[in-house]
């Protein structure tokens, strides 16, 4: 009877033998998920982080966007995918307008949360000391939210890299590619050809992104 730890090896080998053999098309793939995920995630900090601060500025119109965007955030990827392609068709558009909506609820209920925990009694010694509200604002306000901004930003990165693999089924190259074509096939190697990569780079990402939230806390939130 094999082990189960031979099957494992097995596997894995399996999957190395798959890359060196088609290391056109694994490249291909793991370049345009990165490039996609890394696309949805900026224009979605450019949009969204933006709004996340309107939506903290105005309480009583921001306090209904900040509620429709939390109910937002229970849709799954796949359902948001396929609405993009109900609407726009298939593509590299359509995915990158998807994952673009999907980064959008973490980054402003983080900036909304961030801005919340800087102290009112901190906002007033600011202006006491003569700066501007725009003063006030960028060396006052974003430094003391930046952690918890950071962590929205963690959130939206790992949901969009995971999310990407979802897009091959709309027709895009991505690492999903392999995951549809093993789960098709039955193929346990390709199959974990795409699962592997995806984790790693969600893993990679995650971690990158925890120290930047840790280097930016102050000395005593990290204890």
């Amino acid at each position: 009877m094999t082990r189960p730890e031979t099957m494992n090896v097995d596997l894995l080998n399996g999957v190395w033998t798959y890359i060196t053999d088609n290391p056109d098309r694994f490249w291909q793939a793991v370049g345009t998920h990165l490039q996609l995920s890394g696309t949805a995630l900026l224009l979605a900090m450019a949009i969204f982080l933006p709004i996340g601060v309107l939506v903290n500025r105005t309480r009583f119109v921001g306090s209904s966007v900040l509620g429709v965007i939390s109910a937002a955030r229970v849709v799954p990827s796949l359902a948001i995918i396929f609405l993009g392609y109900s609407i726009v068709g298939t593509g590299y558009q359509t995915a990158l307008i998807a994952l673009f909506v999907l980064a959008g609820p973490p980054l402003v209920i983080n900036m909304d949360a961030g801005l919340r925990s800087v102290p009112a009694s901190v906002r007033e010694n600011a202006a006491g000391l003569g700066m501007n509200p725009l003063q006030i604002f960028l060396k006052v306000e974003i430094p003391l939210a930046l952690p918890v901004i950071v962590g929205g930003v963690r959130s939206a990165a790992i949901e969009v890299i995971a999310s990407a693999a979802v897009a091959a089924f709309i027709g895009v190259r991505t690492l999903g590619l392999f995951l549809t074509s093993g789960i098709s096939t039955g193929n346990d190697v390709e199959l974990l050809t795409g699962a592997i990569p995806i984790a790693i780079l969600a893993l990679s990402v995650e971690a990158i992104l925890a120290a930047v939230q840790r280097g930016v806390s102050p000395p005593l939130a990290t204890r």
